[in-house]
């Protein structure tokens, strides 16, 4: 199977930060994607809705961050009608036959992967890139989901090169982390959000309208 060769990393990007842009493109050039979409969460039932910004502001902060990146900023759930994250790359799958996807995720995401409904079959739809997140390594390596993932283990070097594309596949991308997190922007400035207002931004790869006010993917 070939075809454009697509990142996605899923988030409340409540807000966007440079820390976001930094390891994707990080992983972008490490597993040779073509590009990578920014799946903004309506809601995570894994985090508090205390302090979530609305919708169109996270997507417009994800827009602004990326900007001339090869990246692409979506709502997409909405429209797949999907609540759960592997009813969501089910259908992305079957939307869009041609690609091949990755799912990126952060350390501190492998660490409660296990909370995820039906995570093993997460693992079995798409390969899985994790990139380390500060003071989350230790719980990431101790995690069930990682007692079941380590057999998949395949460097990044073999993703690009792998003639079969299948899963599961675990690729672990080390670098310098970093540091900087959505909490510490909100604490420093807790009305970022009332700088992001404006009409409804356009999904950048379902070219549909977000408004606030929809229902999206649970984790």
């Amino acid at each position: 199977m070939r075809g454009p060769l697509t990142g996605l990393l899923g988030g409340s990007f409540n807000p966007a930060h440079a820390g976001h842009r930094r390891i994707t493109l990080f992983a972008k050039a490490a597993l040779g994607l073509d590009e990578v979409w920014w799946m903004v969460s309506p809601g995570n039932p894994l985090k508090p809705k205390a302090g979530m910004a609305a919708l169109p502001a996270r997507v417009r902060s994800a827009m602004a961050m990326s900007r001339r990146a090869p990246i692409r900023v979506t709502a997409i759930e909405r429209e797949l009608g999907t609540r759960y994250t592997v009813d969501t790359l089910r259908a992305l799958k079957r939307r869009y036959p041609h690609r091949r996807f990755v799912w990126l995720m952060g350390s501190d995401n492998l660490a409660q992967f296990h909370r995820w409904k039906n995570w093993r079959q997460i693992a079995r739809e798409m390969p899985i890139a994790v990139i380390a997140r500060p003071g989350y390594e230790d719980k990431a390596i101790a995690s069930p989901a990682m007692a079941w993932l380590r057999d998949y283990r395949l460097s990044a070097a073999g993703l690009r090169n792998r003639g079969e594309w299948s899963a599961p596949a675990l690729i672990e991308l080390r670098f310098d982390p970093d540091p900087r997190s959505a909490t510490q922007i909100r604490r420093a400035d807790p009305h970022w959000a009332d700088g992001m207002a404006g009409p409804a931004p356009r999904d950048e790869v379902t070219h549909s309208l977000i408004h606030d006010g929809t229902k999206g993917v649970d984790a």
